[in-house]
C-alpha cells in the first residue's frame, strides 16, 4: 500500500499547511498513540530541535498521544540520533522528533523511532495512517496518559557519545570550530568535544526559534571554512539543524563531505581488522568514492537515497557503515541511525591513528566532477517521466560512453526534482547538468 502522509522521512511540510498543523499533529498523537498502545503498555518519548514551531507541535502532540492512553516523556531541544538512543535505553516502546532537519524555520516535521531506535515499520505507518482517517476518542478518565519531562537527556547523550570512542580517548592540542546550526546540537555538541580535550571555538549556538539553518550549518559552509582559516584550527565541524548530519572543513578551508568521510571511517575499519562486509553507499554517492573503496578491496553497493534506504541495506547484508554524501553517516557498531556527531568522533579517532591532518586523509579519495541543480516544481506530472526528458537523459548517457552518471530524482521531503551528472570533465558535466535542468523546468510549467 502506498502512504498517504509518510514520506522517506516522516511527515515533513510547511508550517500552517496541511498536514502541518496543529489540529492534525493533534490526530496524529491521538493515532500513534492508539497503535503503540495496541501492542501493550505504551510510553513515548517526544524531542524537538530548535525552530520556534516546535513548542505548538510538541502541545498538540502531547495531548493526543495521553488522550489516546500513552505516557509521554518530553526531552525538549535534542539531536534527533539522542532521541534514538534515549527512546532505547528509557524502554520506551517509541520517540517521536518535531523536526525538518535541514530545512529552514518556517518548514517542520515529524520523525518517528521504534523502541529498537529504529525507523518504524511500514506497517505500523500504514497502521498509524489508517487510524487518521478515524474519528478521534479519548480513553476513559482514569486511563489517560501522564506526562513527565526528563532533565537529564542531554547530560545521558553526551556520555553516551563519548563512549563511542575508546576510554582515555584526549583531543589535547586539537582546535576544532563547530558550527551547531543554531540548532538541535547546540548545547550538547560543544560539551562533547571540551569533555575529550578538544579546544572548541563555536559557531551558531544561540537559538532564537527563527534562525535555524540560517546561512550556518553543514548547509552553508562559508562561515565555518572563514571561521577556520581565522583561528588557524585544525579543523572545523559543521551539523545541521536536527543534528544527524556532518560536515567537515580541513585546515585550508577545504570542504570535506559525507563521502570522503565515509570513506575515512570505513578505511580506519579496515585498518583495525574491523570492517564487517563493506559500505553502503547511495545513487548520489560520487564515483570517486566507490573507486577508492575499490583500491582498498572494500565492498560498495548503493542504495536508494534517504538514510532508511541505507539503514535498510545495511541490515540486509549485515554491514555496519553506509552514508549520504550529505553526511548522514551511519555507525551501526556504536548507535541505531545517522548520528552527527558519534560520526565525527570516528573521523577524529581515524585521523588520530594515522597521525595525519583531515586535508591528508582525505587525498586518498579522488573526486569526479558532480554537478547537482535543484529545479522546483509545482506537483502533477512528474517531470522526471516526461518523454523529452526521459530522451534527453538517455543522449547524456550515451555521450558520456560509461565515464559519468546521470540521475534524476524526485526529493522525498521537498518539492523538488535533483538533477545530477558526474563524470570526468566538469565543463561537459555542468554543460550536461544545465541542459537537463532547463529542459525539467520547461516541462514543470
Amino acid at each position: 500500500m502506498s502512504k498517504k502522509y509518510f514520506g522517506t522521512d516522516g511527515i515533513r511540510g510547511r508550517v500552517g499547511e496541511y498536514p502541518i498543523t496543529p489540529d492534525f499533529m493533534l490526530k496524529l498523537g491521538w493515532a500513534a498513540g492508539m497503535a503503540f498502545r495496541s501492542m501493550g503498555a505504551c510510553k513515548v518519548l517526544v524531542g524537538k530541535d530548535t525552530r520556534i514551531s516546535g513548542y505548538m507541535f510538541e502541545s498538540a502532540l502531547e495531548a493526543g498521544l495521553t488522550s489516546a492512553g500513552a505516557d509521554v516523556m518530553l526531552l525538549g531541544p535534542m539531536p534527533t540520533p539522542a532521541i534514538a538512543y534515549l527512546t532505547r535505553t528509557f524502554h520506551a516502546e517509541a520517540g517521536i522528533v518535531i523536526s525538518a532537519s535541514h530545512n529552514p524555520h518556517d518548514d517542520n516535521g515529524i520523525k518517528f523511532f521504534s523502541g529498537k531506535g529504529t525507523k518504524l515499520p511500514d506497517e505500523v505507518e500504514l497502521m498509524i495512517e489508517e487510524l487518521l482517517d478515524t474519528p478521534m476518542t479519548v480513553v476513559e478518565s482514569s486511563k489517560i496518559g501522564k506526562v513527565s519531562r526528563i532533565n537529564d537527556a542531554s547530560g545521558r547523550y553526551i556520555e553516551f557519545c563519548k563512549s563511542s570512542v575508546p576510554t582515555g580517548t584526549s583531543f589535547a592540542g586539537l582546535k576544532i570550530v563547530i558550527d551547531c546550526a543554531h540548532g538541535a546540537t547546540y548545547k550538547v555538541a560543544p560539551s562533547v568535544f571540551r569533555e575529550l580535550g578538544a579546544d572548541v571555538v563555536v559557531l551558531s549556538a544561540h537559538p532564537n526559534g527563527l534562525n535555524i539553518n540560517e546561512n550556518c550549518g553543514s548547509t552553508h559552509m562559508e562561515p565555518l571554512q572563514a571561521a577556520v582559516l581565522a583561528e588557524h584550527a585544525d579543523l572545523g565541524i559543521a551539523f545541521d539543524g536536527d543534528g544527524d548530519r556532518v560536515q567537515m572543513v580541513d585546515h585550508t578551508g577545504t570542504v570535506v563531505d559525507g563521502d570522503e568521510l565515509l570513506f575515512i571511517i570505513a578505511r580506519d575499519l579496515q585498518d583495525r581488522g574491523k570492517l564487517q562486509g563493506g559500505v553502503v553507499g547511495t545513487l548520489m554517492s560520487n564515483l570517486g568514492l566507490e573507486l577508492a573503496l575499490a583500491d582498498l578491496a572494500i565492498p560498495f553497493v548503493r542504495a536508494n537515497v534517504g538514510d532508511r534506504y541505507v539503514i535498510s541495506e545495511l541490515l540486509e547484508r549485515d554491514w555496519q557503515v553506509g552514508g549520504e554524501n550529505s553526511g548522514h553517516i551511519v555507525c551501526f557498531s556504536h548507535t541505531t541511525t545517522g548520528d552527527a556527531i558519534i560520526a565525527a568522533l570516528q573521523v577524529l579517532m581515524a585521523l588520530k591513528r594515522r597521525v595525519e591532518s583531515l586535508a591528508q586523509s582525505r587525498q586518498a579519495l579522488r573526486k569526479c566532477p558532480q554537478v547537482l541543480i535543484n529545479v522546483r516544481f509545482g506537483g502533477g506530472e512528474n517531470p522526471i517521466e516526461h518523454p523529452t526528458v526521459k530522451e534527453a537523459s538517455d543522449r547524456v548517457t550515451q555521450a558520456m560512453a560509461g565515464r559519468g552518471r546521470v540521475l534524476l530524482r524526485k526529493s522525498g521531503t521537498e518539492p523538488l526534482v535533483r538533477v545530477m551528472v558526474e563524470g570526468e570533465d566538469e565543463t561537459q558535466v555542468r554543460g550536461y547538468a544545465e541542459e537537463l535542468a532547463k529542459l525539467v523546468t520547461e516541462v514543470s510549467v
